[in-house]
This record gives C-alpha cells, structure tokens and sequence, in this order.
C-alpha cells in the first residue's frame, strides 16, 4: 500500500488549499481513511476521516472550515481548506485503516500513512 499526498504550500491566514492523497494497492471505496497533522513539538493529530460508507468525521478545531472527500474512481482522498489560520500550520499526513470505519480520534485505526506535505500559514 503506498499513499502519496500532495497539495501542500503556503499560505495566508484566510487562504485555501485542497489536498489530495493517492492511493496504490488500496481499494479506497472499501475502507475508512483520515487526515491527521503534526506540528513542530506536538502530537500527530487527526483531522478528518471519511468511511466507507460515505460519513465524514471532524476535529472540533477544524469543523466548518476543512471538507474531506473522496473520490472512488481516483482512489484518492481530498481534504479541502478554507479560512486557514496560522495554528493549522503543519505536516498533514494521509492514513488508510483496514475497517470500513474511523475516527480522527483513534490513530490506531489506521494501518497506512503516506509521507506528509507541508502546510504554512503565515499571518
């Protein structure tokens, strides 16, 4: 299984970014996948998962602003942002579970993880 994100720059606070994760020797449509992030000296975090039956779960730090999606046909996961902020700042990583079911909560759900791709920012 390889799972390779991009997307990732920099912004300013107020901006958008949509990133994507790839996903190879994974059927994405039959499993839950996430996003997590981990910033300088912190814990990896989750961020959004998406299950196999299409129910989307957020971070209270990022409801209403952050939207994951996925997209069967593509094998590929998205995690569009708006409204960012300067404490969203981080390394965001792509993560497949082998359960049709996840939550952000629970990294031990998840089997895979991609590389990460950086997100910035700046105020």
């Amino acid at each position: 299984v390889q799972l390779v994100e991009s997307g990732g720059g920099s912004v300013q606070t107020g901006g958008s970014l949509r990133l994507s994760c790839a996903a190879s020797g994974y059927t994405a449509s039959s499993y839950c996948m996430g996003w997590f992030r981990q910033a300088p000296g912190k814990e990896r975090e989750g961020v959004a998962t998406f299950d196999s039956v299409g129910r989307a779960s957020y971070a209270d730090s990022v409801k209403g602003r952050f939207t994951i999606s996925k997209a069967n046909a593509k094998n590929t996961l998205y995690l569009q942002m708006n409204s960012l902020k300067p404490e969203d700042t981080a390394m965001y990583y792509c993560a497949a579970s082998r359960n049709w079911d996840c939550r952000p909560g629970r990294k031990a759900d998840f089997a895979y993880w991609g590389q990460g791709t950086q997100v910035t920012v700046t105020s």
